[in-house]
């Protein structure tokens, strides 16, 4: 810039030499270029930059069904797409989106590859043909909690002959009669997931492993499977990766039947309540290149037989997560002599862990980086003192409820892990010494500090001076934490996007005016934050623009100024809980009529908002919430053609039965 504010002579030759620079090679500098408001720089710095994104980008996720042809239309080159977060969606604007992008000729197509649908419920079948016969090459499709769907959705995707994987999780009008229809359009499927779709038989899964003999990943989690579901996976010689969590019709014979054909190397069989250690050992004898086993909350006990088998894998396995047993220091030394290459261990909730039993495991475990003791309750910080001195790579620690370790152990950790990416410290008795040692942590990204009731601002001063890096932290009633922490945190961490701060009363507005700057924040919890009027949400609406999550339970203070301040400057909200502030109808309705992307809205005791305001309210949402939490009350008092209105549009109401408040 010249003295005069005006552009100078060399910005202009700057950004004549960009104009001149081939697509090619301005698409290989913005390759490089991972912060997104970067990106965003130089398109607005150059149309050339723009119009080199324009023509190399892959993928995109927009929010809005609105901005959907636009999106496909500047984005000529796109692979990947996520409608996930599309509100309103349908059948009618994702057709229309897609017919304007090709002209109207299926032809033409599109080369997306991935699109994700997760839980675009107002999709149907008549949207999925248009999106399969637009997309010739489609390869991989989301349909995760689309709860709708049903067997008709299923044939409308098995003319997209070429995919290789499908996600269909708590899809609950599937039958075996769509699965048919899928394995049969579908045969070269690799990865499947119907998790949840319990209408799903063992009739279902034998004509899918007939049909799509590729398969390598299959999710079959809480179906009402048997054995004979495995029997007939087990002629799959390209399995890799089975899930059965919660298949309560599965026992140690169906493992044994699936050891028979194929080559393992993950699977997890938590909640298996008829499994025991006699199956999983028939499975490891049979399977030896297995690198995940995961029988969380399913073994009653470890027995011998499990334990000698695992010398037979011990070079490939690299997780092992046993939730919930009853382990003891002898049983871990076991797992250590035999399984040197883990990378994970599980013992969440597991009675009997010991700092013995926790040294034994690490001092043949060296390459561990993920370990989990939640809930272990008898360790101290000698289990602390052996991790820190055997596992100098670890990079997640988690700790919740560990009652006995303190700033002594957390300074050994801090000293010899420096790669400590994650600790969840939650319900410890720790300090603020132990912030000051954990501030050394500069790779730090999750800090997790929730009932830690004698963390004070002065730890956070620590954690933000040097830990820049801190993406999640968690202050849940950490109830001595005031604006200042809050000022230093905000200084020092700007690239937070999760912060939980339910049940810190002391913090103010002024507090959330530093919160302002985080430009980053995308998920906020502040329950119970009762000195937070409309003034302190207006600062961070207005500055916080990337905000998804937004939780205002108990802030009793907060009243219509917060809410239309969200209304204007919160445009990508798409989960609010607003329950017992005191809002009334009218800010209720501009709320809900102008946040586009909102999806998920739970509203509870807003005494002050009429039945009338509640009704204007949802039917200025309708067509975008999926989700809805109500007080029972209003079941019977709202208009049956809105409530109507609000399943046809596949909103799913929870009702809250409670005694109905009015003040309106």
């Amino acid at each position: 810039m010249g003295q005069d504010g005006k552009p100078s002579s060399a910005g202009a030759v700057t950004v004549a030499g960009v104009d001149a620079l081939s697509q090619d090679l301005l698409a290989h500098a913005l390759a490089g270029v991972d912060d997104p408001r970067d990106r965003k720089s130089c398109r607005l710095a150059s149309r050339a930059f723009a119009r080199a994104e324009a023509a190399s980008r892959r993928s995109a996720r927009p929010l809005r069904r609105e901005a959907l042809p636009r999106v496909l239309r500047a984005f000529p080159s796109l692979t990947s797409l996520d409608l996930s977060a599309c509100a309103g969606l349908d059948d009618a604007s994702l057709a229309a989106a897609l017919s304007s992008t090709t002209g109207g000729t299926a032809e033409l197509g599109l080369g997306v590859r991935r699109v994700s649908l997760a839980r675009a419920s107002g999709v149907g079948w008549r949207g999925l043909e248009a999106m399969v016969a637009v997309c010739p090459r489609l390869e991989a499709v989301d349909l995760s909690h689309c709860v709708a769907a049903g067997d008709r959705e299923m044939a409308a995707l098995a003319s997209a002959a070429g995919l290789r994987e499908l996600v269909m999780d708590k899809c609950l009008g599937v039958t075996d009669v769509g699965l048919a229809k899928v394995a049969v359009g579908c045969p070269g499927l690799e990865r499947l997931s119907v998790k949840w779709c319990r209408e799903i038989s063992d009739i279902g899964i034998e004509l899918l492993a007939k049909k799509c003999p590729n398969l390598r990943s299959v999710d079959i989690s809480y179906l009402k499977v048997s054995n004979e579901s495995l029997r007939s996976l087990s002629t799959l010689e390209k399995l890799e990766d089975i899930a059965l969590v919660g298949c309560m019709f599965i026992d140690d014979d169906g493992l044994r039947m699936l050891c028979a054909g194929n080559s393992l190397q993950s699977i997890d069989v938590s909640r298996c309540h008829h499994v025991t250690s006699q199956g999983i050992a028939s499975l490891i004898d049979s399977q030896r290149f297995i690198q995940k086993i995961n029988a969380g909350d399913s073994l009653h006990e470890i027995e011998s037989c499990f334990l000698s088998k695992l010398s037979t894998i011990g070079e490939t396995l690299t997780v092992l997560r046993l939730d919930g047993l009853e382990i003891f220091a002898s049983n871990l030394q076991a797992i250590g002599d035999s399984c040197k290459n883990l990378a994970e261990i599980g013992l969440s909730k597991c009675n009997g862990v010991t700092d013995d039993g926790i040294a034994s495991l690490v001092v043949n475990c060296g390459y561990l980086r993920t370990i989990d003791v939640t809930c272990c309750h008898l360790l101290t910080n000698d289990a602390l003192a052996a991790i820190a001195k055997n596992c100098r790579m670890v990079e997640c620690l988690r700790l919740e409820s560990c009652p006995f370790i303190n700033e002594k152990g957390l300074e050994r950790i801090a000293t010899h892990c420096s790669h400590l990416k994650e600790i969840d410290l939650t319900d410890c008795r720790i300090n603020d010494e132990a912030m000051q040692h954990l501030a050394s942590c500069s790779e730090l990204e999750t800090l997790k500090l929730g009932l830690c009731s004698s963390i004070s601002d002065k730890g956070l001063v620590y954690i933000s001076s040097n830990c820049g890096k801190l993406v999640e932290l968690d202050l849940y009633r950490c109830s001595a934490i005031t604006d200042e922490g809050l000022a230093a945190v905000a200084q020092g961490c700007k690239k937070i996007r999760r912060l939980n701060l339910c049940y810190c009363t002391q913090i103010t507005d002024a507090g959330f005016k530093h919160l302002s700057t985080l430009e980053e924040l995308t998920n906020l919890e502040m329950r119970c934050l009762v000195r937070i009027t409309g003034i302190g949400i207006t600062s961070v609406a207005i500055g916080c623009a990337s905000l998804i999550e937004l939780d205002l339970k108990r802030c009793y203070s907060v009243d219509d100024a917060g809410l239309w301040a969200l209304s204007r400057y919160s445009q990508n909200l798409r989960q609010l809980t607003i329950s017992y502030c005191q809002v009334t109808g009218l800010g209720l309705c501009h709320l809900l009529g102008s946040l586009r992307s909102l999806q998920d809205l739970k509203m509870v005791h807003l005494s002050w908002v009429s039945i009338e305001g509640f009704e204007m309210s949802l039917r200025a949402a309708c067509g975008r919430l999926k989700k809805l939490k109500l007080l029972g009350g209003l079941r019977s008092v709202l208009s049956p053609e809105l409530l109507q209105t609000l399943q046809a549009c596949g909103c799913r109401v929870r009702w809250v039965d409670k005694p109905l408040v009015y003040k309106g």
